[in-house]
């Protein structure tokens, strides 16, 4: 390790911490030349191969280079891509790779993508998966809505539209008053067939009382 000051080519190592949750190690030199002292940061090369067969080291600035291009004119700041570029950086170290294929790097990111604006993962996905027609972005529409209205918002079960049902909320059989309609029951006034709104709002009145 040269030295930055007088590139002497000896150094000592005074003080070693972890640095980025630990995917480095940031060491603190000291030149026995010239007596100063700077700082080192030592990481995992994670390579990326290219379709073409070359490979190249990964880094986060690609991601945001490539992300900033989808998100123009979208409500995304800069310290939201750098947050999404970590994101995928972490999900394909936690793979345990040295090397990964740039398939699965433009993977890591539609995820994050996606839950950062809906537009520029459209925007983003065309490229990416090489849509050629509106029926493609018709079917990717459709997914995200999908995926929205497909399950409780905790993730408990599926959704409908009318949206979760609360527990004083009629159940099938009571009286429908908006609508006129009765379905025949025990308790008093209860007739056979369908009741006429104005019946339906006086029954109501009655047994509030």
């Amino acid at each position: 390790m040269f030295c930055p000051y007088c590139r002497n080519p000896d150094s000592r190592v005074i003080d070693s911490r972890t640095a980025d949750d630990g995917a480095a190690i940031r060491r603190r030199r000291s030149c026995p030349g010239c007596g100063r002292r700077f700082t080192t940061q030592e990481t995992v090369i994670l390579m990326v191969s290219k379709r073409s067969g070359v490979t190249e080291p990964f880094t986060r600035e690609k991601i945001t280079n490539g992300v900033r291009r989808a998100c123009q004119g979208r409500p995304v700041t800069e310290d939201q891509l750098a947050i999404l570029a970590q994101r995928v950086e972490e999900a394909i170290r936690a793979r345990g790779c040295a090397e990964v294929p740039s398939h699965d790097v433009g993977l890591a990111i539609l995820g994050p993508l996606r839950e950062l604006d809906e537009v520029a993962y459209l925007r983003f996905a065309s490229v990416y998966r090489s849509f050629e027609s509106l029926s493609d972005f018709e079917a990717e529409i459709a997914t995200l809505r999908a995926a929205r209205a497909g399950t409780w918002p905790d993730g408990n079960g599926p959704r409908d539209e009318a949206g979760p049902r609360d527990e004083a909320e009629p159940q099938p059989g009571a009286v429908t008053a908006a609508a006129g309609l009765a379905v025949p029951g025990p308790g008093p006034g209860t007739q056979d067939g369908p009741r006429a709104p104005d019946q339906a709002r006086a029954g109501l009145r009655a047994s509030a009382r």
